[in-house]
């Protein structure tokens, strides 16, 4: 064998050596204590075998490419982009999500809600709101008393009742009503145009009847129209009236209207619907009150439909008018005395 050949093979054995003293050496380093700390090595620059310890590591990173550097940023930016679609699209399907959980909720229980609602609302006005008093009904007050006959049960005389009503009527009329003649009109002295030589006809004045802004012929003059109506046929007319009333039930006589010492409208109110059994503001009813009766005046006198009068100046004309008469009992007592008087005087 020649001296080459011999050196060939040294050579050979040294390298086979080298190789294996190399790779023991990298077996014996993954086994050891370096290899426990891969695991806190991230990204893809320290994924290579290269990353056996901390020196290694920081070599890589050390000698890691641009190339490598600006792809591991782009697949850094691409995963942040995908992050937040991912967020965007949870965002909006969340919403989604909580809407169409309202409206089948809302489709199960479409009256619940509204009722509970309403409910409440109710509850709280009702406990809020002040609490009234209930009112009670006044009762009737109504007086069983005899009409005298001699003034509630007599013949009607229909042409005399419509004489007094018209006089009372004509009696109520101011009689301020007048015009002016030709005379009384400013203007107009002087003759408008020559007598003769115009073809039109002669004329006098400007202020003429025929000319506009001129007299009235036969105007209303200021007078009063009072008609003499004797006492005998005014109370004839009154008693007739009243027996008409009397004759239907539609002549009433109650104890009073007052409730203590104050006036009150709705008690006032109250005693006539329960006396005439009729709503108020039904019908037109004619109180006859005594004036001293304040209570009842004060009671009655703003109340649509009632008219309150003083038994001395009842009349026929008020008694037709209205449908019912009640009488106050005092109210009534002075007028039978008052009447029977005035009959005893003519007689």
């Amino acid at each position: 064998m020649s001296p080459a050949s011999k050196d060939d093979k040294s050579g050979a054995q040294e390298q086979e050596a080298e190789a294996e003293v190399t790779a023991g050496a990298a077996d014996a380093s993954a086994d050891g204590p370096v290899a426990e700390a891969e695991p806190a090595t991230t990204g893809p620059a320290t994924t290579g075998p290269a990353t056996t310890g901390p020196a290694t590591t920081g070599q890589a990173a050390a000698d890691q490419t641009p190339e490598a550097a600006d792809a591991g940023s782009a697949e850094d930016t691409d995963s942040a982009s995908v992050a937040e679609e991912m967020a965007t699209e949870g965002a909006e399907v969340k919403p989604a999500r909580r809407r169409a959980a309202a409206a089948s909720a809302a489709e199960t229980k479409p009256a619940a809600k509204p009722a509970a609602k309403s409910a409440g609302r109710t509850a709280r006005s009702s406990a809020k709101a002040p609490v009234k008093k209930a009112k009670t009904r006044a009762s009737s007050t109504e007086v069983k008393v005899d009409l005298p006959a001699d003034i509630f049960d007599t013949k009607v005389n229909v042409p005399l009742i419509h004489q007094v009503v018209v006089a009372h009527e004509a009696a109520a009329r101011q009689g301020t009503h007048a015009t002016k003649t030709r005379g009384e009109v400013r203007g107009g002295g002087r003759k408008p145009y020559r007598q003769k030589g115009t073809g039109r006809a002669r004329q006098g004045s400007v202020r003429a009847p025929q000319f506009t802004g001129g007299g009235v012929v036969h105007g209303p003059v200021s007078r009063s129209h009072a008609m003499r109506t004797p006492k005998k046929m005014k109370a004839a007319a009154l008693r007739g009236a009243l027996s008409d009333r009397a004759r239907h039930g539609l002549v009433q006589v109650v104890d009073g209207f007052g409730d203590g010492d104050s006036p009150k409208t709705g008690h006032a109110v109250s005693v006539l619907a329960a006396v005439t059994g009729l709503p108020a503001a039904t019908t037109s009813v004619l109180v006859v009150a005594d004036r001293s009766d304040q209570l009842t005046w004060k009671s009655l006198r703003n109340v649509s439909g009632v008219h309150v009068i003083d038994p001395g100046q009842l009349n026929s004309y008020d008694v037709l008018v209205r449908d019912r008469v009640v009488f106050t009992k005092p109210a009534f007592e002075s007028f039978v005395a008052r009447a029977g008087k005035q009959e005893d005087e003519q007689r």
